[in-house]
């Protein structure tokens, strides 16, 4: 869509300016005249401003869903809530959403399906949500429950980043190091030996390092011509089923960060699955939605395989127990919630549950990581040090016992 500059006259002859987001022309003429306007000009605007991701974030999102809810729930018409949430919003993309939205729903759509216009911003669990609750006539408390939603996911996404922010950073600072000391330091130490004629008598350790520096400069450009093939060769097998599926089973296999995986991937399940069907979204729906947002195909696969069965008379725990992602606490967990009808109160205490244990995997493996890549760098680059300075130690012993 794009955003178009109008003028309109009203009805008592004013004129009235404003912006508004539509697929072309006649859909603007369309919607001022649903409002009871005259269109005189309308024109497309021309934007230089570069839009990355949504435009709006999850603070942004958070705080016009709570302001929503309350404002629904003290009895404002809903045309009224969004018109003075959109003349109170400070990010203008985001206001001109919400304008759009606004006047979809005055030309008479219902509140989800002026939402869906906008995907990039509204998945599809949350428009699900807003039509269960407009269907359920609760749609503020629908609008709270989405609210904590947003926040856990949140959350469980910092702590993704938590996970794999400080291994990431380390071996890139590493890898740097390690070129540093291989392409100029170590040359240079080399030049040094050879001037002071020390060269063919130099230690076992430090003709090794200097072989490999050699290797390593010598062989530079073929390592980054490698790097780039195995990069690309990496993202083009990535983008592939097989490879995407190859690709999230090694993950969750991992060593160490494997497990704190599974356990984010186990508590966003149950914390969507949980908020779907405590909203009235029926279960088939419900494992649709929750299976396009996994985040991982093979856990994607296992959910729809769940679908399918429960589609066949089958009640969820057998199909989640078959695919053998879920730990078996979780499976039980769910055919008690299944057995005693609140299904939705025990996928809610397992997603707490492992929410609790991921904040503590991740300061965990936050802990126990350190120690280990600090040894290792401070292991490798001791070596190269060490070879550097032992021709030297020998010289300066011989030149004290002359």
């Amino acid at each position: 869509m794009s955003e178009f500059a109008w003028e309109a006259r009203g009805r008592m002859g004013e004129l009235r300016k404003g912006t508004m987001e539509a697929e072309n022309e006649a859909a603007v003429h369309q919607r001022l005249r649903a409002q009871q306007l005259s269109p005189t000009k309308v024109s497309k605007k021309l934007s230089l401003n570069f839009q990355l991701g949504t435009g709006v974030d999850a603070k942004d999102l958070v705080k016009f869903i709570r302001q929503f809810a309350t404002m629904i729930d003290a009895g404002l018409p809903l045309v009224q809530c969004l018109e003075i949430l959109a003349n109170q919003e400070q990010n203008k993309f985001f206001q001109a959403t919400l304008r759009d939205i606004k006047s979809t729903v005055e030309q008479g759509s219902t509140f989800s399906d002026a939402l869906r216009r906008h995907p990039k911003i509204f998945d599809e669990l949350f428009t699900n949500l807003v039509q269960a609750g407009e269907i359920g006539g609760i749609l503020d408390s629908i609008l709270n429950r989405l609210a904590v939603y947003i926040e856990k996911r949140v959350k469980l996404a910092r702590q993704v980043r938590g996970a794999l922010t400080y291994p990431s950073a380390v071996i890139v600072i590493m890898v740097i190091v390690m070129t540093v000391l291989l392409t100029w330091v170590i040359p240079a130490f080399e030049s040094m030996f050879a001037e002071f004629g020390a060269k063919d008598a130099l230690p076992w350790l430090t003709k090794m390092v200097i072989a490999t520096s050699k290797g390593f400069v010598t062989m530079l450009p073929l390592i980054i011509v490698i790097t780039i093939a195995v990069v690309v060769a990496s993202i083009m097998f990535y983008r592939t089923r097989q490879g995407k599926r190859a690709v999230h089973r090694v993950i969750l296999k991992l060593p160490i960060i494997g497990n704190v995986l599974q356990k984010i991937a186990v508590a966003r399940f149950s914390r969507t699955l949980g908020t779907l069907l405590g909203s009235g979204v029926p279960i088939l729906d419900a494992l649709e939605i929750v299976a396009k947002t996994a985040g991982n195909l093979v856990i994607e696969e296992g959910l729809l395989y769940a679908k399918q069965r429960i589609s066949e008379g089958k009640n969820l725990a057998d199909p989640l127990k078959e695919v053998n992602v879920f730990p078996g606490m979780v499976v039980q967990m769910v055919a008690v919630g299944e057995q005693t009808g609140a299904l939705d109160t025990m996928l809610s205490k397992i997603a707490d549950f492992y929410e609790d244990e991921v904040d503590v995997a991740v300061a965990s493996l936050t802990s126990l990581l350190e120690p280990i890549l600090m040894v290792i760098i401070g292991a490798m680059v001791g070596v190269v040090l060490v070879s550097m300075y032992l021709p030297i130690f020998e010289l300066a012993g011989k030149i004290k016992a002359e």
